[in-house]
């Protein structure tokens, strides 16, 4: 291949060359000899890139291309992962909330019944038993919001665990219960026990 390069430039060269004495720089000159050296030294050059030097640089540009599709994987799976650990902290949440009314409702249900009996009983008797009915609508709704609460944090520290990878010290867990509950809605809890 260089040969034919050589024969195929060399009767270009040499009629450059007869037309272009004395009017041009040294630098414009084209010497036919400094060009057949050029030509070599370039060819060995490619030659060298070619056999120690591309080599390696195609080996790098894979290796960081397999660990850019790496890091794409991994975060593609984290991030489904961290969906369904919200989906699934989202059905508890509900479940939560509704064994809370079922509490509430059982909790009234047991009230006005008391309340009847209590009416039939006498004032005195309906009275305490209206009292005691309240303490147990109170304590049970008490116990279902701290339920709700406890359920929330555990999942809340959780899915932080999960997406961040790494245990959370007690401060942050703290900090993170204490936004998630705030985010909870209870006061629709906390305000039927006073019907």
């Amino acid at each position: 291949m260089p040969g034919d390069l050589l024969n195929t430039t060399m009767p270009l060269l040499v009629a450059a060359t007869e037309g272009a004495d004395e009017g041009l720089s040294p630098l414009v000159k084209v010497v036919p000899g400094l060009m057949i050296w050029t030509i070599l030294a370039f060819g060995v050059a490619m030659l060298v890139l070619k056999k120690y030097a591309w080599p390696p640089i195609t080996k790098m540009l894979d290796e960081r291309q397999q660990l850019i599709n790496d890091s794409i994987t991994s975060a593609e799976k984290t991030r489904s992962e961290a969906d369904l650990l919200l989906a699934d902290y989202r059905q508890r949440l509900t479940e939560a909330r509704e064994q809370a009314d079922e509490i509430i409702s059982r909790a009234r249900k047991a009230a006005e019944a008391t309340k009847s009996e209590a009416t039939s009983a006498g004032q005195e008797k309906r009275e305490e038993l209206v009292e005691a009915a309240r303490r147990d609508i109170e304590a049970e709704t008490r116990k279902a919001l701290e339920d709700i609460r406890k359920e929330v944090a555990n999942l809340t520290v959780l899915a932080t665990e999960r997406v961040t990878r790494k245990s959370l010290t007690e401060a942050d867990q703290k900090q993170l219960v204490e936004e998630a509950l705030r985010e909870v809605d209870f006061s629709s809890l906390a305000g039927d026990r006073n019907n």
